[in-house]
């Protein structure tokens, strides 16, 4: 990936935490992230010549700037917390009147005016949204939603019209982790289809590697390698069905929604039959259940002398390279 369009939130500018965050995250990739106007009948044209004029790989937008992303079609894009309803949500949380820009802006401004006409040109911009689009742009659309966004909520309106929509554990305005645990594993398949890769395929057991079983507790460094080890492999997590029923698979099944989130979406499956799964690596604290024994590919005993912990595990994967 060599170049992306960042477009921040209502209130905000170009010059916010989250660009200098994906500029410390990827140096080698050209981060564009104008200060976008506020009145959206200027924004939106210039929005869209700068895309075409720049032609990016991916187009990353969050709040008001997740609204402007959906508008622009043809691109992969990333929408996380969409305010699609944008007049509706600065009447609930701002209000009219004078507000004040939150980052610094190019032209000096400190400030701006919210007038009953500019809610009225925010509805006629909402109203052009989820229009004209094809099955190239539901593909290449992504939307995330925060659990704790007690500013928006649009995942059933977003979910309506694009498959891939992902809840995370996370607020309305991004920070550093949840930039890492959401966007980034997002950008990652993005990229990874664009550059065509072909990734080993790891399969990871939730019972004593993710979670411990009896207590419920998470496993230390867990989520921070799965991230890491996702640069270089293919994710997927299992839920060995067992005895104690649906009901404990489902609990599972909502921890790796809560707790792992992102890398975990449209990646989990259940199955008593371990050696069914068609992969290279399979990480598993009870090689000795379900058939894992049988397991085609490596089966790595976490808990084991050779790989007790996380850290050992991955020691084992930086060795590899990636194969």
């Amino acid at each position: 990936m060599n170049r992306i369009l960042f477009l921040h939130g209502f209130a905000s500018s170009g010059n916010n935490g989250t660009v200098k965050a994906l500029r410390q995250l990827y140096p080698d990739v050209e981060i564009i992230a104008p200060d976008i106007p506020v009145e959206p009948a200027e924004a939106l044209p210039m929005l869209k010549a700068l895309a075409e004029e720049k032609k990016p790989d991916l187009i990353i937008g969050t709040s008001m700037g997740a609204m402007y992303t959906e508008l622009m079609h043809g691109f992969w894009r990333i929408a996380v917390n969409p305010a699609f309803q944008l007049a509706e949500t600065l009447l609930k949380n701002n209000g009219l009147g004078r507000q004040q820009f939150h980052n610094p802006r190019q032209d000096g401004a400190k400030d701006f005016l919210v007038t009953k006409g500019l809610l009225e040109s925010f509805r006629e911009v909402s109203s052009q949204c989820f229009t004209g689009i094809d099955d190239t742009d539901r593909e290449r659309f992504f939307g995330l939603f925060g659990t704790h966004d007690t500013m928006v909520n649009h995942y059933d309106l977003c979910r309506s019209h694009y498959p891939n929509c992902i809840h995370f554990d996370g607020e309305h305005y991004l920070n550093e982790h949840t930039l890492g645990r959401a966007v980034v594993p997002v950008i990652q398949w993005i990229d990874d289809i664009q550059q065509g890769r072909s990734k080993p395929s790891v399969f990871i057991c939730f019972d004593d590697v993710l979670r411990y079983s009896h207590n419920g507790e998470e496993v230390a460094s867990a989520p921070r390698s799965i991230l890491a080890l996702m640069k270089n492999y293919d994710l997927r997590f299992v839920i060995p069905a067992d005895q104690d029923g649906l009901h404990t698979s489902m609990d599972k099944l909502d921890w790796l929604e809560t707790k792992i989130a992102v890398p975990a979406w449209d990646r989990t499956c259940l199955t008593t039959r371990k050696d069914m799964l068609i992969g290279d690596y399979l990480i598993d604290a009870h090689p000795d259940c379900h058939h894992s024994d049988d397991f085609m590919g490596t089966v790595i005993h976490f808990g084991s002398d050779n790989f007790k912990n996380w850290d050992e595990v991955m020691t084992y994967f930086e060795r590899l390279g990636g194969q």
